[in-house]
C-alpha cells in the first residue's frame, strides 16, 4: 500500500463529500435566503433562543471573526436580532425574531430532503450519522 496515494487517504473522501454535500444544502436552502453556516446558526438558536454569542461560536467551533458576518447577514434578513444580557452588560445575546421562529416550521423539512437527496434510507442516514459522531467525538478529545 502506498501511504501517499490519494486513494489511501482519510482526508479526501472528507473533503469531497463536503464540497458535494454543501452543493446539495446550498439548492435546498436557497428559498430560505440562507447558507449553509447560516443554517448551522439557526439551527442552535431554534434549539435555544436567547444564547450569548460566546455559546453560539463554541456549539458551532467557530470564532467571532468568523460568526460575526453570518449573524450580521441573519439580521439584515430580519431572523435574528442581537441584544445585551439584562444580566451581564459586557455579554452579548443572540435571539430570533419572530421571523425567526417562523422559518423554523418552514425549514422543518430539510433533513429528511438531504436524506433524499444523497439517497439514504432512514438506517443508513442513522448508521452515518454515528460513525461521523464518533469520529468527531474523538477528534475533539
Amino acid at each position: 500500500m502506498n501511504p501517499l496515494h490519494l486513494s489511501n487517504q482519510l482526508c479526501f473522501p472528507f473533503y469531497a463529500i463536503s464540497k458535494e454535500i454543501s452543493k446539495r444544502y446550498r439548492t435546498i436552502l436557497a428559498p430560505f435566503n440562507l447558507t449553509y453556516p447560516q443554517y448551522l446558526v439557526m439551527l442552535v438558536l431554534w434549539e435555544q433562543d436567547r444564547i450569548p454569542l460566546k455559546a453560539i461560536g463554541r456549539r458551532l467551533q467557530l470564532d467571532s471573526g468568523t460568526l460575526t458576518p453570518l449573524l450580521n447577514k441573519l439580521i439584515q434578513s430580519g431572523y435574528i436580532e442581537k441584544a445585551r444580557n439584562e444580566l451581564d452588560e459586557r455579554e452579548l445575546v443572540i435571539k430570533l425574531t419572530d421571523a425567526g421562529h417562523s422559518l423554523r416550521e418552514q425549514a422543518a423539512s430539510i433533513p429528511l430532503q438531504i436524506q433524499r437527496v444523497l439517497g439514504l434510507t432512514d438506517d443508513e442516514y442513522k448508521r452515518y450519522k454515528g460513525m461521523l459522531d464518533e469520529l468527531s467525538q474523538k477528534l475533539n478529545m
